[in-house]
């Protein structure tokens, strides 16, 4: 709630109206309920009190926020506060009155307002509190409709609910979207056709797309923009057909991103990505919120793809203070600006750092104290892991173990640990590593467990996902740029198979695992399986791509099978043949349960890791982590 020592003017002027208002319904109601010598009589005690009566409106207009609310954006939620002032003023005046009848002022039995004055009131006030502001809301509202239409404006066909095609008729009318004007709407549903939505009428079904654009054509109100909603990516919506067709017309399409609450409805360019989408798990923000708001948290490598939006989502969920850990300094630059430029509450601070660096790494979070670590720093890339393995050993491993025990050593409630699905039954030096670090987290999370003896412990936990849209490294940026190159476009094997979802999602997940992680509903469970949905054939969705480019497979682009990468298998799996799977109730996550082994002896295959790397003894290397991971293929290349 705004404090009286935030207002600015225009909240002056509310309180001024507003008061002026409850002068008016309560004066209004006495001289058309009294007149004569019954009005002589009672107009002395109404000057009296009137004064401090408006003084009492204020305040009660305060408490109900009715004074702190912009009138250009007046709805529902304001008539319900001018409706609950109207009520508590009223009831104010009732008591009042039969103040005076007990106090028997004047004369036995004596009323000052009486019933009919008190009902007037109501009706009163609720009409002067509402008046200016509707009057207002309308003005705004046909200026803005004038401008959209007037000003250059672009003539568009929204695709989508209705629900959703309101969101951006009210990003118009406000000033958030510029320069577009929708003349109609596609929605997919058959419940929406025939209707108006704020006065836009839903012109057809989704399969209408051509014969619409023709009609308006012929009427000389040509359609130059589409502008795609969140529902037009349904299934049932047929988005690819829409922006090939509008592709093929030449029309311009746009998309409304998904909207959380608080967002500012806006337009961006669509991207192939956003065709090649699952339905999106229903992610509980509410849940997330609790587990992040007020709290100090660390995100290691947050300059890359996975650990930037992991640093945008707790900044958006209310995180107090922000620590960015990151080895590229270009990275940590572009991830602290953009947070910046979001002008969120927390305190973000970005510190150069490598994960390897087991003294710097324990400072740095001793110092900073984080409630959470989100540990995204990795090497990642298989090929290049299959040739320069050690390295991976060193980050993967050695550096989850170090940013493991700093969070341990600072009195973190939780650390996360960013894995892959190539972690299970891996046979790529990523997976290896991967696995091997989960281990550890696991082993350490299981002897606090046993040593706090049923108490709160920190908690560590591991979360598989795959591949992430336009992330780094990932197959859809490549192919994009080959396709614009002009082919061709290089696919590894006709039968590669892999797991897709977008990095909000992904992130949003890792949040919802570490809330379920942190509750004592399951402390035994800590690694976490995503669920990506239905796996993608890769050279299916290079097809796609290139269609959705306006091209033509095998004839514009070619394709071109380059074949399977040292480390690479055609087919990615969620869980190990030993891997009990665990239903933990939360949509979009899974548990699984591997066997873990004890700290004491995954603390000697460290001992004995760290020397084999300090002689670069490969055999030695390999020895002990097919000791650790038996089920790693002996067949993977070094």
């Amino acid at each position: 709630m705004t404090h009286f020592s935030q207002f600015t003017p225009r909240n002056v002027l509310i309180v001024v109206h507003d008061a002026i208002a409850t002068a008016f319904a309560l004066s209004a109601s006495f001289y058309l309920r009294f007149d004569g010598e019954l009005l002589d009589e009672r107009l002395p005690l109404l000057l009296r009190i009137l004064p401090w009566f408006v003084l009492f409106s204020i305040v009660v207009c305060y408490a109900c926020n009715l004074t702190t609310s912009k009138w250009r954006f007046t709805s529902l939620p304001d008539a319900l506060n001018i409706l609950r002032v109207s009520v508590l003023l009223t009831l104010t005046l009732v008591v009042l009155d039969y103040t005076f009848l007990f106090a028997g002022a004047r004369s036995p039995g004596f009323v000052l307002l009486g019933r009919v004055t008190i009902i007037l009131f109501f009706f009163l006030e609720v009409f002067a509190l509402s008046t200016l502001r509707l009057g207002y809301r309308y003005f705004r509202y046909s200026r803005t409709r004038h401008h959209a239409r007037s000003d250059h404006a672009a003539s568009a066909l929204l695709v989508g609910r209705t629900a959703d095609a309101e969101v951006v008729l009210r990003g118009i009318e406000n000033g958030a979207i510029k320069r577009l004007w929708p003349v109609g709407v596609l929605s997919p549903s058959e419940a929406d056709r025939g209707q108006k939505i704020r006065n836009i009428p839903v012109v057809g079904g989704v399969d209408d797309f051509d014969v619409v654009i023709r009609e308006f054509e012929s009427r000389r109100k040509p359609i130059k923009r589409v502008v795609m909603t969140p529902s037009a990516f349904a299934p049932e919506a047929h988005p690819e057909s829409v922006l090939m067709r509008a592709r093929r017309l030449g029309l311009v399409v746009s998309r409304l991103p998904s909207l959380e609450s608080g967002d500012t409805p806006r337009l961006t360019n669509v991207a192939v990505e956003d065709l090649l989408l699952r339905p999106m798990e229903a992610i509980d923000y509410a849940r997330l919120e609790a587990l992040v708001k007020g709290k100090s948290i660390i995100v290691t490598g947050g300059g890359g793809s996975i650990g930037a939006e992991i640093c945008e989502r707790v900044a958006t969920f209310g995180a107090s203070r922000l620590l960015i850990i990151e080895n590229s300094e270009p990275a940590l630059y572009a991830i602290t600006e953009a947070l910046a430029a979001r002008e969120t509450d927390v305190i973000v601070e970005g510190r150069i750092a490598d994960i390897r660096d087991r003294e710097r790494i324990i400072r740095l979070t001793c110092e900073f104290r984080p409630d959470i670590v989100f540990h995204a720093a990795a090497l990642k890339h298989v090929p290049i892991l299959e040739r320069d393995w050690s390295e991976g050993v060193k980050t993967n491993i050695f550096g989850s173990v170090n940013v493991a025990d700093a969070a341990l050593a600072a009195g973190a409630i939780a650390m996360v640990m960013i894995s892959t699905d190539k972690a299970i039954e891996p046979v790529s030096m990523l997976g290896l590593t991967k696995r091997f670090a989960e281990m550890y987290c696991q082993s350490l999370d299981h002897e606090l467990m046993v040593k706090s003896a049923g108490k709160s412990h920190m908690r560590l936990i591991s979360v598989r996902f795959g591949n992430v849209l336009a992330s780094n490294g990932s197959v859809v940026p490549k192919f994009k740029a080959q396709i614009e190159a002009g082919g061709p476009v290089t696919v590894t094997h006709p039968d590669m198979v892999r797991y897709f979802m977008t990095i909000r999602e992904a992130c949003d997940l890792v949040v919802m695992a570490a809330t379920h992680a942190i509750t004592p509903a399951r402390p035994d469970v800590s690694v976490y399986v995503l669920n990506m949905g239905q796996p993608v054939k890769i050279v299916d969705l290079a097809e796609r791509m290139i269609r959705l480019s306006g091209l033509q497979p095998g004839v514009d682009v070619e394709i071109v099978f380059s074949g399977i990468r040292p480390g690479e298998r055609l087919n990615e799996i969620l869980f190990a043949n030993q891997e009990p799977t665990i239903e933990i109730g939360v949509a979009g996550i899974m548990a699984a349960k591997p066997k873990q082994s004890p700290l004491l002896t995954m603390r000697k295959w460290l001992a004995a890791l760290e020397e084999a790397i300090a002689k670069d003894d490969r055999v030695t290397i390999r020895a002990v982590l097919k000791d650790a991971v038996p089920e790693f293929s002996s067949d993977a290349a070094y």
